[in-house]
């Protein structure tokens, strides 16, 4: 019998990749206004140049421990308690401006004023795009008082709750929330996995989770016996290695799951 749903959070429940698509062409649109900068052009250059520096830097092997992108760091402060949270607040301005005024050079526009300026307006403008799927609340709805709903993010605390400032009615559907820079480890390291079990006083075969990413969902589930729903909206490939118990396209599909694992 399942008693507790465990929900990941982004690309999940909230549509953090149409966020962050969305911020990247407001901005890249207002540099095509003030300097006649192709969009598409700009946006992959500033992509590339962003994924080069953040990998770049000492903070790299803990933010893949913690589960925190390049585009989150475009936009996030990282006033985190702990010393490699601190190290990221000290870099992270830097790095929002270079890639921005190193995504202009690339296209051949040497323009540090103006990279400073975008840098700016896309923090505004991923803060002005929060992105729920239509179908996050109808489901959330009829979960919420039948189930325990846990929420399993990978992430920084301050922007992890920055996301869930901007999209306030998402909390009151959660008994718990777990936030990975908070605990320590993220997915799919087994122990947050266990932290969130132990939070809600479930067993694994009493939880589920449900999540977009196979890599640390579906394969830190596994690791301490949870079943897994894979949310595969795009079509993407299968793993196989990476064997999720169910597979669906959407969150309504969650329900026909439940009634197969309680009956």
């Amino acid at each position: 019998m399942i008693r507790a749903i465990i929900f990941d959070l982004d690309d999940t429940l909230l549509w953090d990749n149409k966020s962050i698509a969305t911020a990247f062409e407001k901005t890249c649109h207002y540099a095509n206004e003030v300097a006649m900068i192709d969009p598409k052009g700009l946006e992959a250059s500033v992509r590339e140049k962003a994924c080069e520096l953040y990998a770049s830097y000492d903070t790299y092997e803990f933010t893949q421990m913690i589960g925190i992108n390049p585009f989150e760091g475009l936009w996030g402060t990282f006033d985190d308690p702990g010393k490699s949270f601190q190290r990221m607040k000290e870099i992270i301005p830097a790095y929002q401006r270079e890639a921005w005024i190193g995504g202009l050079e690339r296209i051949g526009i040497r323009n540090p004023a103006l990279g400073v300026e975008l840098a700016s307006r896309f923090i505004e403008e991923r803060k002005k795009s929060p992105f729920v799927y239509e179908e996050t609340f109808s489901v959330l709805d009829q979960l919420k008082g039948n189930y325990k709903l846990v929420m399993l993010t990978n992430g920084s605390p301050s922007l992890q709750n920055t996301k869930l400032e901007i999209t306030p009615e998402l909390l009151p559907y959660f008994d718990e929330i777990v936030i990975s820079g908070a605990f320590g480890k993220g997915k799919p390291d087994p122990t947050i996995f266990e932290y969130a079990l132990q939070k809600i006083g479930c067993t694994s075969t009493e939880a589920l989770m449900v999540g977009d990413n196979l890599l640390t969902d579906i394969v830190g589930s596994a690791r301490v016996g949870i079943r897994s729903v894979w949310i595969n909206r795009e079509n993407k490939p299968s793993h196989p290695d990476i064997l999720p118990t169910f597979e669906i396209k959407s969150l309504e599909q969650l329900f026909p799951v439940l009634d197969t694992l309680n009956n």
